[in-house]
């Protein structure tokens, strides 16, 4: 009896094991790991100007976020050549995250109370909201507009939400890329790309005298650099960097460099917001 007893006990705990994967070891993203390793992964996108795209010439990644990334490598590792950049997509850079296979994220990600169920994020270090980019021939004019109109965003975004409840009336179709959105816009085979103004405004300089932007801004969009839960020494060191490059002046210069602008006015009331307060923030604009 006892016998039977135990190997059933036994049994139980093997199917457990198999029916619940465990989770990623992260611990090789710790900023101890880190520093032994001497270069910190960023994973950033590649299909995002002004904010991080790949140069067809050079082949290297460059833009606002990349910038920041190096920003950060040169605080934590005192170079800003010692960062390791991996391509991610709004769908795939929490998951990346989790498994360990990069140690942050720097990827125009908004930080909503949702995702930080998931994750960890630093403090703000942009603020931007989404938009339309239609063609100069296009009857939309703002979101009122969209009824029967096809719209492109990039599956995983906060757009491919916020769209859909402000004009149900739309048929949303989700791509991998903003580089695919706006091909498929060029095409005449969607009406409308949506995404943040930011990222907009960079497609729409490759076309300017076909495309513009319209609608105004949508929704309060803070972004923030991804970081594992629990990550806390990682976190303070990202967050500690941030402040530094802002400081330094050099925060601004990329920000005239990429987006044609200095910092926005109110730069001085949202940069370093607290993660959990831009959350909030950001479900209240979604409740107007």
């Amino acid at each position: 009896m006892f016998a039977r007893r135990a190997a059933l006990l036994l049994l139980a705990a093997f199917l457990a094991a198999v029916a619940v994967p465990a989770r990623a070891d992260t611990s090789g993203s710790t900023l101890a790991a880190i520093k032994a390793r001497g270069t910190i992964k960023i994973g950033v996108k590649y299909d995002s100007p002004p904010f991080g795209v790949l140069d067809p010439i050079t082949n290297a990644v460059q833009g606002f976020d990349i910038d920041v990334a190096r920003a950060l490598a040169k605080a934590i590792l005192g170079d800003p050549n010692k960062v390791t950049f991996t391509q991610v997509t709004s769908a795939n850079r929490i998951p990346l995250l989790e498994n360990g296979d990069i140690d942050l994220f720097i990827a125009t990600a908004t930080i909503t109370p949702a995702r930080l169920q998931q994750i960890d994020f630093s403090n703000v270090y942009y603020v931007a909201g989404e938009s339309l980019l239609v063609k100069k021939t296009s009857p939309v004019k703002s979101y009122k507009d969209l009824g029967g109109k096809t719209v492109c965003t990039t599956a995983g975004s906060t757009e491919d939400t916020e769209i859909r409840k402000l004009a149900p009336g739309a048929t949303v179709q989700t791509f991998d890329s903003y580089a695919d959105c706006f091909q498929a816009l060029k095409n005449g085979r969607i009406d409308v790309m949506t995404t943040d103004n930011t990222i907009l405004v960079g497609y729409q300089s490759q076309d300017p005298a076909e495309m513009q932007l319209v609608g105004g801004l949508l929704s309060f969009e803070p972004y923030g650099i991804g970081i594992a839960k629990g990550n806390d020494t990682l976190k303070a060191a990202v967050n500690a960097g941030l402040t530094a490059y802002f400081k330094s002046g050099d925060y601004a210069k990329s920000n005239m460099k990429w987006l044609h602008t200095p910092p926005a006015a109110d730069a001085n009331t949202w940069f370093g917001m607290d993660a959990a307060k831009a959350g909030d923030m950001f479900l209240a604009d979604q409740k107007k």
